[in-house]
């Protein structure tokens, strides 16, 4: 195997980074989607708008996963950095792995839940097909 430089574990800082920034974006989107889905459950008592309201409890708890997933593995990686730095190549190894671990579960978890994303759009495309032929016939 090869050594392990500092330039190793630093080419996923900016990876990670953009990621973290997806995330983050999600995150925001679905917090200002529950609280317009809240608003409407509470003026109509929709029970579509509280199948969404649960879908996106989910997905905000998964979100939640893949950011301290991510932000462990840039941790992970910064202490990767430090053990290269002060000669620590056999634990630096071990670490750097460790955040290759943590961002591929950020990944699968971010894979997730997007499948669930989908799900809850095509449950709201039904909605929306369903009202339509009603409104049809």
């Amino acid at each position: 195997m090869e050594e392990l430089t500092l330039v190793t574990p630093s080419i996923l800082f900016s990876a990670i980074s953009l990621i973290m920034l997806a995330y983050t974006n999600r995150f925001l989107s679905y917090a200002q989607v529950i609280r317009n889905l809240s608003a409407e459950y509470d003026r109509s008592g929709s029970p579509v708008a509280l199948q969404q309201i649960r879908n996106l409890r989910k997905r905000l708890y998964l979100t939640r996963s893949m950011q301290i997933l991510g932000i462990l593995s840039l941790l992970l990686c910064l202490v990767c950095t430090f053990f290269i730095y002060v000669g620590w190549n056999g634990a630096a190894v071990y670490i750097f792995a460790a955040s290759l671990i943590t961002l591929i579960l950020s990944l699968a978890v971010s894979i997730r839940e997007i499948v669930i994303s989908v799900r809850a759009l095509d449950l709201h495309l039904d909605h929306v097909r369903h009202k339509q032929r009603g409104e049809q016939q």
